[in-house]
């Protein structure tokens, strides 16, 4: 046969089944016409259907049917079929009328089958005390007839227990509306506990003499406690009872009276299928005492087996998951953390504000896969949709715990090589990937039209951006399309001959800059050049673009110094001066946040005296011999006398005297020795001058010049008493001196070693030294601005590029706008990240004085749900994640852990990607 007779025969039989369907529940008169007709054109088509329905050929893929419990879609066919939930009716119809009344779910996706069943329990004779695996329940089941015009809300005729057969798109829809209505924060409450879901199975034949399907619940299939349980909701009433079949399987085999077909492709008299039970005990469907009065022709109550099941819960006081019982605690759903694979709390970060997206949410929960797009060339064939739906699933499955996504991460990398392996990656650039990819994978649009853009002829904004959005959605239309894209105006006006384009352009977030400051708060520790007091830091605020000049400048006057002083500007690393900061024309933009800076004060050079740079080393304690290693911040002073090495070692011994430890001295002294004004006259008392009438602090010759040695740069030891062989040049004299072991012991080192940091916000108690509100930002991305010279464009007026200028507007939000702070930035001397503090609204982000093309249906403000946080700087850090969950309350997501956070906490200079959702 021929595929093209294949395709034809195909879509027949797709096309009679569904008008089967659909003709079944809307019209009760027509029903004994049709199904004869139906009957019969499946009849005839079953033999041209079984040539090629097993075939496994090439030229078939994709089109051979599965008949078991799997979507009847084509293009499905090849997935793992959705698992099937036995809920009670009462509980899956409030919330069905729910859905459908607020037009998340069309009544046409959730239309239902009744079957009349009767339960038999069937027990082989055994010893007392001993169970057989013969055992079973067998549940004969047959569609109504007469009530087949009947809507399954028509509950009049309809007496006993009822329960529905839904899907797992339809158990999860129906859970997290449940979850809506009667959640406490984020939790179920503790009566929606007692809800136990547990998987059962069973055997599912056909019975063709009937034209019926019967169901087998064997001991043998399941244990022993979940079979109990099966007796208490089967076998609890010999009444008839009822299930409404909302999935829509089980009419593939009352439609088809044939072999069942199993995963596998294999023919079988009947199938082995898991069935994920949701058993409410306090279920209203349940006839009173009849459950309890349980005799021995049917089972046991399953009431102690399942009050004695643990089930996951979360606990709200130290925000931990811990094991408990039901009756005591809510269960959490949507609180689940990301197991951290290897520096992926970038994806994690991510991941959570879009999983906390509340359509987004819904959409995924449902029936997604409907929508998937296997053909688009832009897309991964559905793959990443796939991954991304079953990790969501994961995350709000109820009683969930930490879920590792390896899978996820998995698919990611084999369509987006960047993000492979554990490198740390940025989490905007994987938001942006991951929302452009869903978006391919779920496009309704599986041919997307050529669409000529026409000119703009001087026609209305209105008609214009119309137009553009109108072409756009012909080739997109997703619910990533629908809640995250947006549209700006773009406008470009030529400098020469004013000519202007307007053009209208989606976008999907905003990366928005932050304003250039036009101050800097900086840090620097300075140091005393005579010995007179011990290193202190001082905070100043300068031009931002600055000069070396300016921060000199500033110090000055920020330490009183007097016309007789200067100040030298150095930065340190390693315990070595890197470079001075001594041309008055350096900028101060180069200086970094996590750089050192130390600012000497020197009196001036009035005299001839030379500048000299003391850095100092120590002996390890090491097997390799003559190893040393350098020590302390370095001392800088200026020196006039060359003539001996003593009066080098003098002046040096008289720079380290506030470093001296003394007996008495103990921690909490520092801030008076910073202080001290008169240390120098105290510590020249004990300093050695060629005697040894030491105080009690040392002994005998500890301090005697031959404890320091001193050497040029050129590694020359020096004499104490013969001169000091300096050069005749002006640059700087460096001297290495070697420290004993233990003169470690008798200067304190560690004061010696402590830097400041040159942004360093513990001194100011914490709080960001300046900010900018997010509408500063918002402002700087909307004003007009020259292109640069190497994007000029080409005007059709002048007909030659020109250096036009760029306003953007905006013209069109989205229900969920998404907004990127651009923290990172790059030239070609650095890289660096910007930690201002940005004001972002929580509650009334009005955006109605920045749109572009008002509209009185359509509310421009927004508030604030998710929160993605960046700690750390440039190509390291942390991310964490800040999420609204329920109630106004706010959770912190740092990958694994999930605790509470107080909302006046969730404003952070970290913040990196804001979510926000239209009021």
């Amino acid at each position: 046969m021929s595929r093209k007779l294949r395709r034809l025969s195909h879509s027949a039989l797709t096309f009679a089944t569904s008008l089967y369907a659909s003709v079944r529940i809307k019209s009760a008169i027509l029903f004994p016409f049709l199904r004869r007709f139906l009957s019969k054109t499946l009849n005839f088509l079953s033999p041209i259907m079984e040539s090629w329905l097993f075939s496994s050929s090439d030229d078939d893929a994709g089109f051979g049917l599965d008949l078991s419990f799997s979507n009847f879609t084509p293009q499905l066919s090849h997935l793992d079929p959705e698992s099937l939930f036995l809920v009670p009716f009462r509980w899956w119809s409030e919330a069905k009328e729910g859905l459908c009344s607020s037009g998340e779910v069309s009544e046409s996706e959730i239309s239902g089958t009744l079957y009349n069943a009767t339960a038999i329990l069937k027990r082989s004779d055994v010893f007392p005390g001993e169970s057989s695996t013969e055992t079973e329940i067998v549940l004969d089941m047959d569609m109504d007839m007469e009530r087949e015009g009947e809507t399954e809300d028509n509950e009049e005729g309809v007496s006993g227990k009822a329960l529905a057969l839904v899907s797992e798109w339809m158990f999860l829809r129906a859970m997290k509306w449940h979850f809506d209505m009667k959640n406490v924060g984020g939790f179920l409450a503790p009566d929606d506990t007692l809800h136990d879901l547990f998987s059962l199975h069973i055997r599912l034949l056909y019975i063709s003499k009937t034209n019926s399907l019967a169901i087998r619940i064997s001991l043998k299939d399941n244990e022993v406690g979940v079979f109990d349980r099966a007796c208490g909701i089967f076998c609890d009433t010999p009444d008839l009872f009822h299930i409404w079949d909302f999935s829509g399987q089980t009419i593939q085999f009352v439609l088809n009276n044939r072999k069942l077909l199993s995963n596998s492709g294999q023919l079988n008299e009947e199938i082995l299928l898991e069935l994920k039970v949701y058993e409410l005990p306090c279920n209203n469907d349940r006839k009173g005492s009849r459950k309890e009065e349980m005799t021995s022709e049917h089972c046991s109550s399953s009431k102690s087996s399942a009050s004695t099941d643990a089930i996951m819960c979360y606990s709200g006081v130290n925000g931990n998951f811990v094991i408990g019982s039901s009756k005591n605690s809510a269960c959490a759903l949507g609180l689940t953390g990301l197991g951290n694979l290897g520096n992926t709390c970038f994806m994690n970060s991510a991941l959570q504000c879009m999983v906390h997206t509340p359509k987004l949410v819904d959409y995924f929960l449902g029936d997604f896969k409907k929508d998937l797009n296997f053909e688009n060339p832009l897309g991964m064939k559905g793959k990443l949709a796939l991954a991304f739906g079953d990790l969501l699933r994961k995350l709000w499955a109820p009683g969930a715990t930490t879920v590792y996504p390896e899978m996820f991460k998995s698919t990611i990398a084999s369509f987006a090589p960047q993000f492979s392996g554990y490198n740390q990656h940025d989490s905007q650039e994987f938001l942006a990937f991951l929302l452009d990819g869903l978006h391919e994978d779920i496009n309704r649009v599986k041919h997307k039209p050529d669409i000529e853009t026409k000119e703009e002829d001087d026609r209305p904004d209105e008609e214009v951006a119309d137009e553009h959005w109108s072409n756009h959605l012909s080739r997109n239309d997703s619910v990533i399309i629908n809640l995250c894209q947006g549209q700006y105006r773009s406008k470009l006006v030529c400098p020469v001959c004013k000519k202007s384009s307007v053009t209208f352009d989606p976008f999907m977030y905003l990366s928005l800059p932050l304003p250039s400051t036009t101050m800097r708060t900086m840090t620097l520790t300075v140091f005393s050049s005579e010995g007179t007091t011990m290193p202190f830091p001082v905070t100043v605020t300068v031009p931002k673009y600055g000069r070396s000049k300016d921060l000199v400048e500033t110090l000055i006057s920020k330490c009183s110094l007097s016309d007789e002083e200067t100040l030298l500007v150095a930065e340190i690393y390693g315990s070595s001066i890197i470079r001075f900061l001594d041309d008055p024309t350096d900028s101060i933009e180069l200086v970094r946040d996590d750089d050192t800076l130390v600012a000497y004060r020197l009196p001036k050079d009035d005299d001839g005296s030379r500048l000299v740079v003391f850095q100092h080393q120590c002996k390890e304690k090491s097997i390799v011999h003559g190893s040393h290693k350098k020590l302390g911040t370095p001392l800088v002073t200026r020196i006039s006398d060359f003539s001996s090495g003593s009066a080098i070692h003098k002046q040096y011994e008289r720079l380290l005297s506030p470093f001296l430890v003394q007996e008495e001295d103990s921690p909490s002294d520092y801030n008076d020795a910073q202080n001290s004004t008169n240390h120098d006259s105290e510590m020249m008392d004990v300093m050695p001058n060629g005697d040894s009438n030491l105080k009690n602090e040392f002994k005998d010759d500890s301090l005697l010049a031959g404890d320091f040695q001193f050497y040029l740069e050129n590694k020359i030891l020096l004499s104490m008493d013969e001169p000091v062989p300096v050069s005749n040049s002006y640059e700087p004299v460096n001297m290495l001196v070697t420290w004993p072991e233990r003169m470690v012991d008798v200067y304190d080192t560690a004061r010696l070693s402590t830097l400041s940091e040159v942004c360093n916000s513990a001194l100011d108690g914490g709080k960001p030294p300046e900010s900018v509100s997010l509408y500063k930002c918002l402002d700087a991305f909307l004003k007009e601005e020259p292109l640069g010279p190497e994007d000029m464009w080409n005007c059709p007026n002048c007909k030659r590029p020109r250096q036009a200028s760029k306003k953007l507007d905006l013209w069109r939000l989205p229900e969920i706008l998404v907004i990127h702070l651009k923290r990172f930035s790059y030239n070609r001397f650095l890289k660096n990240k910007l930690d201002l503090y940005v004001d972002f609204p929580i509650d009334d982000f009005d955006l109605s004085s920045y749109i572009l093309h008002k509209s009185d249906e359509i509310d421009h403000r927004y508030k604030l749900y998710a929160v993605s946080n960046h700690y750390g700087g440039m190509g390291y850090g942390h991310y964490t994640a800040y999420v609204q969950h329920g109630h106004n309350r706010w959770y912190e997501f740092d990958d694994a852990h999930v605790s509470a956070i107080m909302e006046d906490k969730i404003k952070t200079s970290a913040a990196y990607v804001l979510f926000y959702r239209r009021v």
